[in-house]
């Protein structure tokens, strides 16, 4: 089962060549996600918010409701093809998407190891902090999610993450 986190300009690319059944949008509200036509189109959820951790003028915080539409999302998908998650940049939206949707497949207990796994396929990945707190909250996990991003801590500095895959075997 593999995860595709890629940046917005990777996403039409990534999806001809790897063919996913099901493509993550998380952008902010003025951006649209990429259309994709014709009969294998993938199943699509575009959740609109903004890569914040708390409240700004004019932004849109991720929420709650964010998460549970990503968790089942995530729990719909059957995994016999990728997954493609993308934002802007692809290091902080869409890697803690990816990471939520590790956590979630995996159970508790391994919280640490999948964030280890992310850093090792990304040393970029910078997961929004306030996504993974929503999301440990969700999956009942006691700040163990939490604990873990904190632990790989923020990924080196780039104005755009580099295309990857997170494995969920």
């Amino acid at each position: 089962m593999t995860v595709i986190v890629c940046p917005l300009p990777h996403v039409v690319t990534l999806a001809a060549e790897r063919s996913p059944s099901h493509v993550l949008s998380l952008l902010g509200p003025t951006l649209d996600p990429p259309l994709f036509e014709g009969p294998a189109a993938p199943r699509r959820l575009h959740l609109i918010f903004n890569d914040i951790i708390e409240p700004a003028d004019g932004l849109l915080l991720p929420e709650a409701t964010h998460i549970d539409e990503l968790l089942a999302f995530g729990r719909g998908w059957d995994r016999d093809a990728p997954m493609l998650i993308h934002c802007w940049a692809g290091i902080s939206r869409s890697t803690a998407a990816a990471y939520i949707l590790a956590c979630d497949r995996f159970g508790p207990g391994r919280e640490g190891l999948l964030a280890k796994r992310l850093r090792a396929a990304s040393p970029t990945a910078t997961p929004n902090r306030l996504m993974i707190e929503l999301a440990d909250a969700a999956l009942r996990r006691d700040g163990a999610m939490s604990r873990a991003i904190a632990h790989i801590g923020r990924g080196e500095s780039a104005e755009e993450g580099a295309p990857f895959d997170l494995l969920l075997d």
